[in-house]
């Protein structure tokens, strides 16, 4: 087994859009996704297991141990199929996350997808208090199609290489001619900082975008709850971190996951 999809509910899936927040800096990605797959109440339909998942368990509020975990959810919202790819953590090394992304990109070809979207964040050597996003892509067409207020596409120069699933599967997903989208939104580049505003930011465009009604007066209770996970997990779970890079805050912008 490299990555197994164990079906947990079957669904009529067909011509999905997928949105995918896995941890990274600033966990941007997995703040922005979890809150959708909460808010809109998606229905988790596939478990993802596999021997190339970090070799340590969580131990949790119940003082039991809990499994790293990678889900695909999903939600019929405004006559779209939406598919959501979360978890804890992403694949621990290089071949591993294009194992993964490949996977990924055949399962979403066994339903017809139309187009995919990453979530993460640029690390910044202080918290920005007015968090900007840029966008990159395997096509130009699906850029000018997400064209929003203060997105920028501009960002040669910005940041570095796009390390992870975040950048890899909109890479790979272009070689199968599946047009592809990443959204980077600002963040403090502490491995610790959760970057609440910064999600927050991407969530007002995938809310425009897609019409979900997103109930923003919800988002800093569910936050908090997230946050309060995600801190736990995160010191358990550090030194799987996807990069070996040392991820201190430089004065440099870079950009990993």
């Amino acid at each position: 087994m490299v990555f197994l999809l164990k079906e947990l509910n079957k669904v009529n899936i067909n011509k999905p859009v997928l949105i995918v927040g896995l941890p990274g800096i600033g966990n941007v990605g997995k703040i922005a996704v979890d809150f959708i797959i909460d808010n809109l109440k998606a229905q988790k339909i596939f478990d993802i297991e596999s021997y190339n998942f970090p070799h340590a368990v969580f131990v949790n509020e119940k003082n039991m141990v809990e499994l790293p975990t990678i889900e695909i959810y999903y939600k019929r919202a405004n006559n779209k199929d939406l598919l959501f790819l979360a978890g804890d953590i992403q694949p621990i090394d290089e071949s591993s996350c294009y194992e993964f992304c490949n996977k990924i990109l055949d399962f979403f070809e066994k339903y017809n997808g139309t187009e995919i979207i990453t979530i993460g964040g640029i690390g910044l050597s202080e918290m920005p208090s007015d968090p900007r996003v840029y966008c990159t892509a395997n096509d130009k067409k699906i850029i000018e199609k997400y064209k929003f207020k203060n997105l920028s596409n501009d960002i040669y120069g910005i940041v570095g290489p796009i390390i992870g699933v975040t950048g890899v599967l909109v890479g790979l997903a272009g070689k199968r001619n599946i047009p592809s989208i990443a959204f980077l939104a600002e963040t403090y580049g502490h491995p610790n900082y959760l970057g609440i505003k910064s999600a927050r930011e991407i969530l007002k465009i995938l809310d425009s975008k897609f019409n979900l009604n997103l109930n923003f007066t919800e988002l800093n209770k569910e936050v908090t709850d997230i946050e309060k996970n995600l801190r736990k997990k995160i010191k358990q779970i550090d030194q799987f971190r996807i990069t070996k890079a040392d991820e201190r805050p430089t004065s440099k912008i870079n950009y990993i996951g």
